[in-house]
């Protein structure tokens, strides 16, 4: 059984790490927590949910968050007394929001009550939230600062993005149990799972302590998360283009060019992958998309063959 760390952030972080469980590794997903925060009070953590209700099986497989079967009377009942309603809370969603709030203000970590709702909810892998402090994406645009939220889900990303903060990263630290987990003897690689690089893999690596916890002597692969010039799900295109990055899985290598030591691209890549190697990185080319769990596991499976075969991180 293979032990792996996998970085994850979002719906295409959330498939991955539920192959490579699929598959048997040991597994530990550290999960991005920039894009957390409070809509009416809550503490909603989404790409930390997202992984957990794609882990428990219980996540809408049709848009690849939320939970299958989710109603909506919390908020039709919001909307008739004037609250906000940009940001949808499914009835189920929310028992979870209520109970991390509640919790996290009696001084319990999220660290503690992720893995306590991972383990209700019969998850067998770790999930561990970057940090337990808390950080907040902020996307900048030529009208000023947004939150990851409102630039996601209130303006629909229909802003251009000039770049990234990270609010609160400097008070933040790598946990005690991420920082286990990379240092694990028996840990077999270290994958960057199909991600938006910039607010899903970025900030995790941004957490002071984490990227250097990360251990060189472990293969380190990344699995892009633009196929054919296009993002799977999500803004990582348009944020390449506004960045001035390639819009395809070279532009990915290029933003990760330095410390990983292979990528996994799509076959409808090829012609890119020289380019691609020219970088200093291997590349794996096979079939990317994830639309059943055997394409989960099936590439979570190759994922973990080309680690194997690749050593250690340049």
């Amino acid at each position: 059984m293979s032990k792996v760390v996998a970085l994850a952030g979002g719906v295409g972080g959330a498939k991955l790490a539920h192959g490579l469980a699929l598959a048997g590794a040991d597994l530990t997903v550290v999960v991005n927590t920039g894009d957390d925060f409070r809509p009416m009070g809550l503490h909603v953590s989404p790409d930390i949910d997202t992984v957990v209700y794609t882990l428990s099986g219980l996540a809408n497989r049709a848009q690849g968050w939320g939970i299958e079967g989710e109603t909506w009377s919390f908020m039709e009942q919001v909307s008739r007394l004037g609250g906000p309603t940009w940001f949808n809370l499914g009835d189920r969603d929310l028992a979870m929001h209520v109970l991390r709030t509640q919790r996290l203000a009696a001084g319990e970590t999220l660290t503690a009550i992720t893995g306590d709702f991972a383990a209700r909810l019969g998850i067998a892998s770790r999930i561990l939230p970057m940090c337990d402090e808390a950080v907040a994406t902020m996307v900048r645009t030529p009208d000023g600062e947004l939150p990851f939220q409102d630039y996601f889900v209130r303006l629909r990303c229909a802003v251009t993005v000039e770049g990234f903060r990270f609010a609160g990263i400097d008070n933040a630290r790598a946990s005690d149990e991420v920082v286990a987990a990379l240092a694990d003897p028996d840990l077999s690689a270290v994958i960057v799972c199909p991600s938006n690089p910039f607010v899903s893999v970025d900030p995790i690596l941004s957490v002071p302590g984490l990227r250097a916890a990360i251990p060189k002597s472990r293969p380190i692969v990344a699995v892009s998360p633009i196929i054919a010039g296009q993002a799977v799900k999500g803004p990582a295109a348009a944020m390449l283009r506004d960045l001035g990055f390639d819009v395809s899985a070279l532009g990915v290598a290029r933003h990760y060019a330095g410390w990983i030591g292979g990528l996994v691209v799509d076959t409808r890549d090829e012609a890119l992958a020289a380019s691609i190697e020219a970088l200093g990185m291997k590349v794996l080319l096979t079939d990317t998309l994830m639309k059943t769990d055997s394409d989960r596991e099936r590439l979570a499976r190759e994922t973990l063959a080309f680690a194997e075969r690749l050593g250690g991180a340049p």
